[in-house]
């Protein structure tokens, strides 16, 4: 608890412009976790990440303000101890790879997808880097297209599941980007505007991108996901439970295999993953809450239990998603996220 109020204290100070005393570089040195300061570069990187604290705290302290986002404590930990570092490993990566880096990140709803690829795009801009985010839903198919495809399956009653996708878009995106850009032929960002019919959404005008692009981070709620043997679906957790759950489980299994070629794209995957799954039906209801007090309008506690649970029948996270995080080849970075949304353990598989 002492060293925590240390902490906080210290970071409060570098936040304000201080410059890092060196008692302090030594408390706040680590040599434990995934993003640890070894003994090799020691008090030089603990000071790297000091430093890049001091000038990068301010915006990102405004950029949580804008997001809406509470404590403050908790901005000051995560900052520190995940997105400071993340950002410092991907520029790593970056240079060591020689083109393109493209990560992955993988998690379901209210695990911070949206707020990690803000913020590490605000501290890769500090660090001289080039960096855009990328959403799976950037890649849905036309309204026209999902409506014929809601018609030959009515099964599928919203957008989200594998199959409402442009996989052909993404492959042709991601391989563009891999190969950089230039002024003869600038990149066209999918993008996608989820008000659009109601709610039903549509595409919106592209982005246009002419500079290049250092570091693409591409997130979504089964980014990465790889389809099961048949036989993973013999006993499957509620609420697959009807034999028209898991036929539909089955046919959402197979719809997956279309996506196997936009993964190998990938060059790095982490899992935002929450200690207990069940945590999303809970962050969502605080989410609609949130909308509706604020005069949007939102989802009732018992439309949000049939939403989610719609998905879970799509793609359960027992089967598909915690796998992953014990997969080296497939996962690099596992984040476990708490029921107040902050993180738990990092690791690697």
């Amino acid at each position: 608890m002492v060293k925590y109020v240390k902490l906080m204290t210290i970071l409060q100070r570098w936040g304000e412009g201080k410059r890092p005393q060196r008692e302090e570089l030594e408390l706040l040195g680590t040599s434990e976790g995934v993003f640890a300061i070894g003994a090799e570069n020691g008090l030089e990187g603990i000071e790297r990440r000091a430093n890049l604290w001091r000038s990068v705290y301010p915006d990102l302290l405004q950029l949580c303000q804008k997001l809406g986002l509470g404590k403050s404590e908790l901005i000051l930990t995560t900052s520190w101890h995940f997105w400071l570092p993340l950002g410092l490993q991907l520029a790593h990566c970056k240079e060591k790879l020689g083109r393109t880096l493209i990560q992955g990140i993988l998690g379901g709803q209210g695990t911070g997808k949206t707020t990690l690829a803000a913020a590490t795009k605000l501290i890769l801009k500090h660090l001289g880097y080039s960096s855009i985010g990328i959403s799976l839903d950037d890649l849905y198919k036309t309204y026209n297209d999902r409506k014929r495809l809601q018609k030959q399956d009515p099964r599928l009653i919203w957008r989200g599941p594998p199959g409402t996708h442009d996989v052909e878009l993404g492959v042709q995106l991601l391989e563009q980007l891999r190969q950089g850009t230039s002024r003869v032929e600038p990149i066209f960002l999918p993008r996608f505007d989820k008000s659009a019919y109601n709610g039903a959404g549509e595409r919106t005008e592209p982005e246009e991108i002419n500079h290049q692009v250092d570091i693409v981070l591409f997130e979504g709620w089964f980014v990465g996901v790889r389809p099961l043997d048949e036989k993973a679906f013999d006993m499957a957790p509620p609420p697959i439970i009807t034999a028209e759950d898991r036929l539909f489980a089955q046919d959402t299994n197979e719809r997956l295999k279309e996506y196997l070629p936009l993964w190998e794209l990938l060059d790095r995957l982490m899992v935002l993953y929450p200690v207990d799954y069940r945590l999303s039906k809970q962050w969502r209801k605080e989410a609609e809450q949130k909308a509706i007090a604020s005069g949007k309008s939102g989802m009732t506690d018992t439309e949000i239990e049939r939403f989610v649970e719609y998905f879970w029948r799509c793609l359960h996270p027992e089967l598909f998603i915690t796998p992953l995080i014990s997969n080296p080849s497939l996962v690099n970075l596992v984040v476990e996220i708490q029921p107040d949304r902050s993180i738990g353990n990092m690791y690697s598989p």
